[in-house]
């Protein structure tokens, strides 16, 4: 507790973790930003601690899978600081780094294994991992593991884990096909919910924007330049067309990069880092970026085009009003994306506005009203160079900027190991 700075749990932790450290099976639904990471880390770690031996080589006692590296690298980065100064290990398993660096790492046998599962798989076709004795389970993010096409991997996993074993599933969502899935892998577990299934966070200002696909880049780079310093993610549906659009930013003078598919590991990896560390403002992403990337200075989340699944709308937007921020997200809508728009707002309860029957845009794209204070300030874009200058692009960067801060508590920092039950509460309340 010591090295922790976790003082308060959230709601899902607050019912999750009495329950879990009791050893049922756990159904955790809640929206993104809440701290499940937590709910299901503190007490694994805590009964892993309580445990006599280390691990035989080869071999873990907990596996934590989830669906995308960014993903798996944020809940290692969650966990390790609840065993600083203990011996018990957590290794991290993803594709697009060293298989032979991994292989390694597992040969001297570890404690708690986070991993994708694809590359988990190659590690046991190539026998470097043994299963068997996994007695905790936890399937995070469990929706878009089953949106990526997972479910194959888990089925071919799961019978190579040890048994009795306590079982965890948390997710934001709950589509039909998820509930199946925790019929067929958790043993009489208990649901705990704070928000319904697809609910975004209050503290997330939400807008929709009307507008034909070609007006687009003009309506963006009005509302980067608004400010120009603030953390800005940009989510496009395709590698392709996330790539061309952080170029065309580039080009334009805004500080932008961006992560997806094609780039690899190390790219993706410094791209976050430089991101969460101000040294670029805008990140331009598909939905690999849409779980796993737990910023809390991120100020607004820009769906420059709206997702395939409704569901991802709910985690793309969660990366901002994070550790009990506010923040705000705008999304793009074409005639052409008018059905998408339609199930997502069926899945979140939200009427973002009327069209015909033919799907014309009835609103017309407004420029969004300022916000009070500070971070909102005003600023004069330079004259005119080009098309891009002409859509209010920067000719130059403001060097000094403003320093976000880091506190507050999502869930997705440090926490104690022991106490938990004395924090919690005797009931959990």
């Amino acid at each position: 507790m010591e090295n922790a700075n976790f003082t308060q749990p959230t709601p899902i932790q607050q019912k999750a973790i009495p329950l879990a450290l009791d050893g049922h099976d756990i159904l955790g639904l809640a929206q993104t930003g809440t701290g499940k990471t937590l709910a299901f880390g503190l007490p694994i770690v805590d009964q892993l601690l309580a445990e006599q031996g280390r691990p035989a080589p080869k071999t873990a006692k907990a596996l934590v899978l989830a669906p995308t590296r960014e993903l798996v690298n944020q809940i290692a980065d969650n966990l390790r600081p609840l065993v600083k100064g203990t011996k018990t290990k957590v290794t991290t398993i993803v594709g697009g780094q060293s298989i032979n660096r991994q292989i390694n790492a597992l040969e001297r046998g570890t404690d708690i294994v986070v991993a994708t599962p694809g590359r988990l798989i190659d590690l046991m076709d190539r026998g470097a991992v043994k299963l068997s004795t996994v007695r905790y389970l936890v399937l995070d993010e469990a929706d878009q593991m089953l949106d990526m096409g997972f479910i194959h991997a888990l089925r071919k996993i799961a019978p190579q884990l040890g048994t009795p074993r306590q079982t965890m599933l948390f997710s934001a969502t709950m589509p039909k096909q998820l509930e199946q899935l925790s019929q067929q892998y958790l043993t009489n577990p208990q649901k705990v919910q704070v928000s319904p299934p697809g609910k975004t966070a209050d503290k997330i200002e939400q807008a929709v924007e009307f507008l034909e696909q070609g007006q687009k880049p003009h309506r963006l780079r009005e509302i980067l330049s608004e400010d120009l310093d603030a953390l800005t993610l940009v989510f496009a549906r395709t590698k392709h067309g996330a790539e061309r659009l952080m170029k065309k930013l580039v080009a334009d003078g805004y500080n932008a990069a961006s992560i997806h598919g094609n780039k690899s590991q190390g790219q993706r990896d410094r791209a976050i880092k430089a991101f969460r560390e101000g040294e670029i403002t805008i990140l331009v992403a598909t939905d690999v970026a849409a779980r796993g990337i737990d910023i809390p200075g991120v100020a607004y989340v820009i769906n420059y085009d709206l997702p395939n699944v409704p569901e991802s709308y709910v985690h793309r937007i969660g990366r901002t009003a994070r550790a009990g921020r506010e923040g705000k997200a705008i999304a793009f809508c074409s005639n052409e994306e008018r059905l998408l728009l339609r199930d997502i707002e069926k899945l979140v309860g939200k009427n973002f506005g009327a069209m015909d029957g033919e799907g014309a845009a009835l609103a017309k794209s407004k420029k969004p009203a300022k916000k009070q204070g500070n971070r909102n300030k005003s600023r004069r874009n330079p004259a005119p160079k080009s098309e891009a200058r002409r859509e209010g692009a920067p000719a130059k960067r403001n060097r000094n900027r403003r320093r976000r801060g880091k506190g507050g508590n999502s869930g997705g920092g440090d926490a104690p190991r022991a106490g938990l039950t004395r924090m919690l509460g005797a009931d959990g309340s």
